[in-house]
């Protein structure tokens, strides 16, 4: 499947039902205060998926419940597929910080990370899967990147949602090939894709969420289609926001990308 992340500024455009898209991730934070009406109305057009960007899977010590609590009324009330948050945390025991932050690939955070998965899941009663974040510097453990990601698929009963545009930053600030790093993960544990254009500032790579796909990713987005049995890619936009038919030519991208046109 193909579809977009679900943003207001979309709402029009995903409302006329335009070709091509068949499915939609739904923020979950962005509905943590209402729109059980909207997601209803969605429902009934589309796949729907649940994203989220806050439970802090990574801070040791229990979730917190208030978050999980209003993430999981956002699942019942899309009735989603699935479910996904990132590898990362967003928290300490004193403080929200605001944004994703990396964990190291070590054993300790692994079980860190498993235990609240396998909470999460069995909490909404759906899947889970987790997604690679980008970071400005790569953190070591006991464990290489690839082996924890394989590791906490298997211990968390969970899947990868593998986002390309992150993989490709992360190779190009960190200096590693990333279809190598590709074919060190267990192929049938990428569920799904994100994508979205990176930015550059010089020798920088960052995922600012707002530009067009480049060809580079394009590129590692058919080399992961090839590789692993995905169930859906999600084009991502959150600043910029682009025009219907720049939409469409996006969207047309990826249907090259899975061999649909």
């Amino acid at each position: 499947m193909i579809g977009v992340g679900y943003r207001k500024e979309l709402a029009g455009w995903i409302d006329s039902r335009p070709r091509g898209v068949e499915c939609i991730e739904i923020m979950a934070e962005h509905f943590f205060h209402g729109g059980e009406e909207r997601l209803a109305q969605l429902a009934k057009q589309f796949r729907l998926f649940v994203h989220g960007l806050g439970l802090s899977l990574g801070t040791p010590g229990a979730l917190d419940t208030r978050t999980l609590d209003q993430f999981a009324r956002v699942v019942r009330a899309a009735d989603a597929d699935w479910i996904s948050d990132h590898i990362a945390f967003t928290r300490t025991a004193e403080a929200d910080l605001g944004h994703l932050n990396p964990v190291p690939p070590s054993r300790e955070v692994l079980r860190i990370v498993a235990e609240h998965a396998c909470e999460v899941s069995a909490r909404c009663g759906k899947p889970l899967i987790l997604e690679n974040i980008t970071s400005h510097v790569r953190l070591t453990g006991d464990l290489s990147e690839t082996d924890f990601l394989n590791e906490l698929c298997e211990c968390a009963d969970c899947g990868l949602l593998l986002d390309v545009t992150n993989l490709f930053i992360n190779s190009r600030n960190h200096r590693f090939d990333p279809l190598a790093w590709l074919h060190e993960i267990e192929p049938r544990h990428i569920v799904q894709l994100h994508i979205v254009g990176y930015s550059r500032a010089g020798n920088r790579y960052t995922d600012g969420h707002s530009q067009p796909i480049q060809e580079e990713l394009i590129e590692l987005a058919r080399a992961v289609v090839s590789y692993a049995p995905l169930k859906a890619i999600i084009l991502e936009r959150d600043e910029e926001f682009p025009t219907t038919p720049e939409l469409d030519l996006e969207i047309a991208k990826l249907e090259r990308i899975c061999g649909c046109r």
